[in-house]
């Protein structure tokens, strides 16, 4: 009886949950249905002023009274003297981030960045793009690479800087650039093209399952996953696997031309301290270190563009983070004797 008891207290105060989550949802709605939609919004950080925050605060923590004043005296002559400048502004770094997925799909955000820089950047700024991405599909980091081009052809310089790894599509992205920056350990290179797919024919012809595709056009396709792959078909993929390496290689070696091609476009990868080496990078350094540089000379700005998700998303994410957080609440306050 007693487990009974607790049992009905439970799912007396899960429904309570569930009925309290249901209010929030049409709330939701509600309040959407009078907002007019957008797709998504541009952020803007200042990171130059972010800098001095974080400098000033750690002065103030760490000098002596006696520092801190003739600090003060030293900023109120540098503010002086960049009143006196203010007619002639610093020229500014722009600051983009790019975390790219197998499909690249962050492209969709990155293209809105670009073209944000585009329509206020002079030929005196510097845009950076701190790159991380280990590849993925040939179109989709095409796109990508092409946003970076747009930045060259307006004269602007172009700097990425790579902290963990520009392999493969990602390299193709960061060998636009004016000036390469990696990590000691950073992974770096990767300029080869991979495709590969199971087979499962031998599975269906064991189980008497038979596997029709129809066709118009010879290659229309050619390695297929059910049906049974020929030499023609295979040796046909491996044609396209082998002009896309070209095209891949041709693109790096317009941008690079410093490159043994031959040398690096094997697939490999490398470290950042080798990559230097090998000319696929310029300068071995984090993005911090870069930056840190950048304060004194230049007004250092970061864009952000967000993609406002679907209600759908919203509802759904909202929904289960409410029911697990109630679940867990209700089982660690309970005391659950099962032995009764």
């Amino acid at each position: 009886m007693d487990f009974l008891i607790e049992f009905g207290l439970f799912f007396a105060k899960a429904l309570t949950i569930v009925v309290a989550i249901v209010a929030v949802v049409v709330v939701i709605i509600a309040a959407s249905s009078k907002t007019k939609h957008k797709s998504g919004e541009l952020e803007l950080v200042d990171l130059s002023e972010q800098h001095k925050e974080v400098e000033e605060k750690l002065n103030h923590k760490l000098m002596t009274k006696e520092q801190e004043k003739q600090h003060k005296k030293q900023l109120k002559a540098q503010q002086k003297q960049q009143k006196k400048q203010a007619e002639e502004p610093k020229p500014r770094l722009f600051v983009i981030d790019f975390k790219g997925s197998l499909d690249a799909k962050e492209v969709a955000s990155l293209r809105e960045e670009v073209t944000a820089v585009l329509s206020t950047a002079n030929p005196e700024d510097e845009v950076l793009v701190r790159l991380e991405s280990g590849g993925g599909m040939v179109h989709g980091y095409g796109l990508a690479a092409s946003q970076l081009k747009r930045i060259k052809a307006k004269g602007i310089k172009l700097t990425i800087a790579v902290d963990k790894v520009a392999a493969s599509g990602g390299y193709m992205m960061a060998c636009i650039a004016d000036k390469i920056v990696a990590a000691p350990f950073a992974i770096v290179g990767s300029i080869g093209v991979i495709a590969q797919l199971p087979n499962f024919n031998k599975v269906l012809k064991k189980h008497d399952i038979e596997f029709e595709q129809i066709t118009a056009g010879e290659f229309k396709r050619t390695l297929t996953m059910f049906g049974e792959n020929t030499e023609q078909a295979r040796s046909k993929f491996k044609t396209e696997i082998e002009e896309t390496h070209g095209l891949f290689k041709d693109f790096v070696q317009e941008f690079r031309p410093q490159l043994d091609i031959a040398k690096v476009a094997t697939g490999e990868h490398w470290f950042g301290t080798q990559a230097f080496g090998l000319k696929l990078v310029d300068e071995v350094s984090t993005s911090d270190d870069y930056l840190m540089e950048q304060y004194q000379s230049k007004h250092v700005v970061q864009l952000k563009y967000h993609t406002k998700k679907k209600l759908a998303e919203k509802l759904s994410q909202a929904a289960s983070l409410g029911v697990e957080r109630g679940v867990m609440k209700l089982v660690q306050s309970q005391s659950w004797d099962w032995t009764k």
